[in-house]
């Protein structure tokens, strides 16, 4: 009892009368089940965007750069602006996850799976921007540092730009590393759970031939130990490395030391808020209400209000240093910025990310899922005009105005970004569908402290020995009045046992020889007991199962349910009469 205290101030994190079997059935009923009406909505507005974005690469690649608004002054802006914004919500779902890990906070459970999985789609997405801006993508291979057929290649490693990918690839091997990690425990059991051999080898090969040993254990909680400390601080390098492409120029606005831990900053609250929207889409077309929990994103409102607040101490730092330096370049730079033609994106920018984040001082704000998901928005609008503001009033007004521009995208360049943000959901909806977005195992180990079933039955003052089993899958009884139900079950039972042996047959001691049924994988002494207590004891009683057979069986035994489909005992009590 001591080892599952937990003050009883401390709200559940996963609500109703949730038992170990219920996880693993909720989890897994996503990638099992039918997809219901809200994935299909979130997931054709996703599939039309991503189809618009598609169309416009294919444009901009067969026509030419010129398509987009680029002009001679403002050489990067829309693009760059994507890209660093991409980057930015990548590196905090990696962050969301090792710190709380490394932490050991409880909360991580419902949510790292999904942040850990925002991390490599939001890389993908950055990952395209660079390779589009070449112009002609299909010699990207030109700035690698490769032997070639045209003579040597110059591969310029000063450049920021360079450390970009080195930095970037670094941190999208280790969190891919991290992710899968995690991901082993839930193929293992989605694989165990498959009924059609197809998927069960799929998810075989995913699992990479876990077993849940002991030593299994060890080795994946030492592992993802290390892969934690790694991400940590990648995450601060490879966002400081992003803002070296601005802070190493001598262009105002830009040559400053105050980049790096304020794009660390921005990219941590781009990232949670991001985080946010995710967790409360999947909770609703997933079904997972009872894990990713108010309380959840209460946490999770907390640390963008937090981080906003930082970013808030990054912009009023900026000023004050561009006043106090004296220079005059740096000092018109942040006045252009705030009363300049493009004055409406510095607002907008101060608006959502500095301001809008306060309302979450309020609990009931906080709190309401609603308005959760509106400001999670607002956060990365706001980032967006961040970078915006960043990249391009620093370049259309540079130091010679007879040089001063406007920039304005084409319908190309916003065509191309709202292009991957449908790309990003189709990416996340198509992951929820094959991949648990819950750690069921990690939830698990939750559960007796701080899953409202248990802490209800120690604030009764009950004791909490035998409220692991589950009738379901033990055959035993868990509530007490579950004793006074038997004798109607039985009088049930009879009828579904002849229901059963009426369409595979019944065994006849005096004609017939009963087979060895523990031969088939799946049955052990404890289930042969029951088949025959039931009357089943040939190979060729059980080759006559089908679904309708198997779901009988299911409500007779009332003991792991869809063992036998899945194991296939039909198929392997073919085998055996053959």
């Amino acid at each position: 009892m001591a080892s599952h205290y937990e003050a009883p101030i401390r709200r559940p994190l996963v609500t109703g009368e949730k038992s170990y079997h219920d996880v693993s059935i909720d989890v897994a009923a996503p990638v099992e089940g039918k997809a219901n009406k809200s994935w299909w909505i979130v997931f054709s507005i996703s599939l039309v965007a991503f189809l618009w974005g598609i169309g416009c690469i294919i444009y901009t690649i067969s026509t030419g750069i010129g398509t987009w608004g680029l002009n001679k002054t403002v050489g990067w802006a829309w693009d760059i602006t994507n890209f660093v914004w991409w980057v930015g919500i990548g590196h905090a779902g990696t962050l969301i996850s090792a710190v709380l890990l490394l932490f050991r906070q409880k909360w991580r459970m419902a949510i790292n799976r999904s942040a850990e999985a925002m991390t490599i789609f939001s890389v993908v997405q950055a990952g395209l921007f660079p390779i589009i801006h070449m112009g002609r993508p299909w010699l990207g291979y030109w700035v690698l540092p490769i032997p070639n057929q045209f003579g040597s290649l110059w591969v310029n490693f000063n450049s920021p730009l360079l450390w970009d990918v080195f930095a970037i690839s670094t941190y999208l091997s280790v969190s891919l590393v991290f992710w899968w990690t995690g991901l082993l425990p839930d193929f293992a059991m989605i694989r165990d759970r498959a009924v059609k051999p197809f998927q069960k080898k799929i998810y075989s090969l995913l699992s990479f031939g876990w077993s849940g040993r002991a030593k299994d254990w060890q080795r994946f909680e030492e592992v993802s130990l290390v892969l934690a400390g790694l991400a940590t601080p990648l995450v601060l390098s490879v966002h400081t490395i992003v803002s070296f492409d601005f802070a190493t120029s001598v262009i105002p606005g830009w040559h400053t030391t105050i980049f790096p831990p304020y794009f660390v900053a921005g990219a941590i609250f781009s990232g949670f808020a991001m985080v946010n929207t995710l967790l409360i889409i999947m909770r609703k077309v997933c079904n997972l209400e009872d894990y990713i929990t108010v309380q959840h994103i209460e946490l999770m409102n907390i640390v963008i209000m937090i981080t906003g607040s930082i970013v808030g101490v990054a912009y009023i730092t900026e000023l004050f240093i561009a006043w106090y330096s004296g220079v005059e370049f740096e000092q018109y730079a942040f006045l252009n910025r705030a009363t300049g033609p493009y004055a409406w994106a510095y607002w907008a920018m101060m608006t959502c990310n500095v301001f809008s984040p306060q309302f979450m001082w309020f609990k009931k704000l906080r709190t309401s899922i609603m308005f959760s998901f509106f400001i999670s928005i607002v956060v990365n609008i706001g980032m967006w005009f961040e970078r915006f503001v960043i990249i391009v009033t620093s370049l259309h007004r540079d130091y010679l105005p007879s040089s001063w521009t406007m920039f304005s995208p084409t319908f190309v360049d916003i065509g191309i970004f709202i292009g991957t943000i449908g790309f990003f959901f189709v990416l996340f909806l198509l992951y929820s569908r094959t991949f648990p977005v819950i750690a069921q195992a990690e939830v698990k180990t939750i559960l007796k402290s701080s899953g409202e079933r248990y802490k209800n039955i120690r604030e009764r003052g009950d004791s909490l020995v035998g409220t692991g089993a589950d009738e379901r899958t033990s055959g035993k009884a868990v509530l007490p009045s579950a004793t006074s139900e038997a004798k109607p079950a039985q009088v049930d039972n009879s009828a579904k046992v002849s229901d059963l042996l009426g369409r595979i047959g019944t065994f006849d001691a005096n004609t017939g020889t009963a087979d060895d049924l523990q031969k088939i994988n799946g049955i052990g002494p404890k289930m042969e007991e029951v088949l025959n207590s039931i009357g089943i004891y040939t190979f060729l009683q059980v080759s006559k199962m089908t679904k309708k057979e198997y779901d009988l069986l299911d409500s007779i035994t009332e003991s792991f349910p869809g063992r036998a489909e899945r194991d296939d005992w039909s198929g392997q009590a073919k085998k055996l009469i053959n």
